[in-house]
């Protein structure tokens, strides 16, 4: 079994962490250290109001002149990621760093991409390895998961998790999940889905 956390318009969350007034405004964020600045990440309240991912900031602002224009930080992004890692080693010591502000986790016995090559290695963080026992009780993974994800929008991170028979499918239900989404039947959950969701597992 596994679980994705998945944390969405991380770049973002990350340059407003502190400012939740910022959230229900239109936002949008551009990365400074390109030569040509342009819009790599917005908020619904922004994509609302017609701006989209590539324009200039001016084109932005043409059209939503109450749009919010934040920069990158990649201080926060490094900050919360090992936020992110150290509460994922609490459901099991099986993690992988898939991605900036995505994880993903296997519950039970050694995961078996542990032999080769895999992303599922020890994670240190600062320089520690921050695997924690496994703790006692038989809570569900679904509860477990749940819980973490309180404690991080306790850190003021918002995230969403997914879990299935697959990572695959675990990380297509954290895109969908408000905020947790267990699959038990792949192929029954998949079906439905339009292609343009379907895609999303392999971007």
């Amino acid at each position: 079994m596994f679980a994705t956390i998945y944390l969405p318009n991380f770049y973002l969350q990350a340059a407003t962490r502190h400012q939740p007034p910022l959230r229900t405004k239109p936002m949008a964020l551009i990365d400074e250290k390109e030569a040509k600045a342009r819009i790599i990440q917005l908020n619904e309240a922004a994509e609302k109001a017609g701006v989209r991912k590539g324009m200039t900031p001016s084109q932005g602002l043409a059209r939503c002149l109450k749009l919010v224009i934040k920069t990158r930080s990649h201080s926060q992004e490094k900050l919360i990621d090992e936020i992110l890692l150290q509460h994922a080693f609490t459901l099991a010591p099986y993690v992988e760093a898939t991605a900036p502000g995505l994880c993903t986790i296997q519950f039970g016995r050694q995961p078996s991409r542990l032999s080769g090559q895999t992303g599922f290695q020890p994670v240190t963080i600062d320089g520690q390895d921050p695997r924690l026992p496994r703790q006692a009780g038989c809570l569900s993974s679904a509860v477990k998961v749940s819980r973490v994800i309180e404690q991080l929008a306790e850190c003021e991170i918002t995230a969403q998790a997914g879990i299935a028979h697959l990572p695959d499918a675990s990380y297509l239900a954290a895109r969908l999940a408000r905020p947790v989404l267990q699959i038990d039947d792949a192929k029954k959950f998949l079906a439905p889905l339009p292609i343009e969701t379907l895609a999303i597992a392999l971007s």
